[in-house]
C-alpha cells in the first residue's frame, strides 16, 4: 500500500526530471516534438508528493505504443490510456512511484492545460501556497488512500485551471 507523503519543494526535483527526459528523448528519438517538466514538482516552492511528472510530446500518438519494449527496459509500466483518451501513460517506481510520464500528440488541448496550469502556479505564489497546503493537509488525513486525496484536490484544481486558462488569454492579449 503506497502512503501519500507530501514535502517542501526540492531543487533536486528538476535535475531529476533533466536526466529522465535524456532517456526518453533516446527512447523516442525523432518522433519527440518537445519535453516539459509538469506537475507540482515543477513549480518552485509548491509542497509536493516527490514523483516526477513528464509530459513529452509526440508527432504521432499512435507510434508510442511501439516503444512500450524500450520503456520497460527503463522500468516504466505502460498504462495506455489510463482514462484519458489521446493519452499514452506511464509509471516508474512501483508502489514507490518516482516518475509519471503522460504523452500526447502535438496539438492535443492536454498539452496547453497542463502547461497553463504549471505556468501559473510559478506566477502566483499565493495559489501555489494554498495548493501545497491543501496537498498536505489531505496528505494527512488520508495517508493511505490516493483515492481521496486525489478527490480532496479536483474542485481546487479545476477552479484553478479556470483561473488559470483566464489568466493566459490576458497574457496573450498582452502580448499583442
Amino acid at each position: 500500500m503506497r502512503k501519500v507523503e507530501v514535502f517542501s519543494y526540492n531543487e533536486i526535483w528538476e535535475q531529476i526530471f533533466i536526466n529522465e527526459a535524456k532517456i526518453l528523448k533516446t527512447i523516442f528519438g525523432n518522433q519527440l516534438a518537445a519535453i516539459h517538466h509538469i506537475g507540482s514538482t515543477s513549480v518552485p516552492a509548491l509542497k509536493a508528493k516527490p514523483i516526477i511528472d513528464i509530459m513529452p510530446i509526440v508527432k504521432d500518438i499512435k507510434i508510442v505504443n511501439s516503444f512500450n519494449e524500450k520503456m520497460i527496459q527503463h522500468e516504466y509500466n505502460p498504462k495506455g490510456e489510463n482514462g484519458i483518451m489521446g493519452r499514452r501513460y506511464f509509471e516508474k517506481g512501483g508502489d514507490n512511484r518516482t516518475h509519471h510520464v503522460h504523452i500526447y500528440q502535438d496539438g492535443s488541448d492536454e498539452i496547453k492545460r497542463h502547461l497553463v496550469f504549471r505556468d501559473y502556479l510559478r506566477t502566483h505564489p499565493e495559489a501555489a501556497k494554498q495548493y501545497g497546503e491543501l496537498k498536505e493537509e489531505l496528505a494527512k488525513k488520508f495517508p493511505y488512500n490516493t483515492h481521496l486525496y486525489s478527490s480532496g484536490k479536483e474542485q481546487f484544481v479545476r477552479e484553478t485551471e479556470e483561473k488559470a486558462l483566464e489568466w493566459y488569454r490576458r497574457e496573450q492579449i498582452k502580448t499583442y
